[in-house]
């Protein structure tokens, strides 16, 4: 979601706009919520949003966020792929494709490696700092840089040299047993696949 003031021109095409929520937030301007190409939107009365919602895990914005609890439900499940893990909002809540894709290569893991096999904690600490640093800003920013085509490592950067290596961005698919098939981007140097040797060299 976008936050803007209410009658700001919006920074992403107006075709791409799934829901707009207008907030009044007196004595300030009004404020207006902008969700731009989302996958799945529901729309529920505020009564029922613990039965709706009861289900999420430990959310990452939240102040009091349960670091250990978050760590605990992702590696009840060793066998499970990281990637779908963290998009799992059973395990954690707030983890998008963006964020998963980024997340994964700052971590040094491929999307497809099992859980089992990598350090879960530095998964969440990662999310969790990605996430707080971005949570005011009106575009995500996982490099450091602001500059448009730059903000992102991997994430829609198919074909494109890793930031890092050089080597080409590969672009794949990952889901499966109840998950919607989801793009997962990696690089094949920084990330190997899982069972693949490990990079020489630098």
């Amino acid at each position: 979601m976008v936050n803007a003031s209410r009658g700001e021109r919006w920074r992403k095409p107006g075709h791409a706009a799934r829901v707009v929520l207008r907030l009044s937030d007196v004595p300030k301007a009004d404020i207006e919520l902008v969700g731009f190409w989302l996958g799945v939107v529901r729309v529920f009365p505020a009564r029922e949003y613990a039965l709706e919602m009861g289900y999420l895990g430990p959310d990452l914005l939240d102040p009091d966020f349960d670091f250990d609890e978050a760590v605990r439900r992702i590696e009840a499940e060793p066998d499970r792929e990281i990637g779908r893990a963290l998009l799992d909002q059973r395990k954690l809540a707030g983890i998008g494709n963006e964020y998963r894709a980024e997340i994964n290569f700052l971590a040094g893991t491929h999307p497809a490696e099992l859980v089992r096999n990598v350090d879960v904690a530095k998964h969440v600490q990662l999310a969790r700092r990605l996430m707080w640093a971005n949570k005011d800003a009106p575009v995500r920013v996982t490099t450091g840089i602001k500059r448009a085509g730059e903000t992102s490592y991997v994430f829609g950067r198919n074909n494109k040299p890793c930031r890092r290596c050089g080597t080409l961005i590969t672009k794949g698919f990952l889901g499966g047993e109840g998950d919607l098939e989801r793009v997962m981007w990696w690089c094949p140097r920084c990330q190997p696949e899982p069972g693949a040797p490990a990079p020489h060299g630098g």
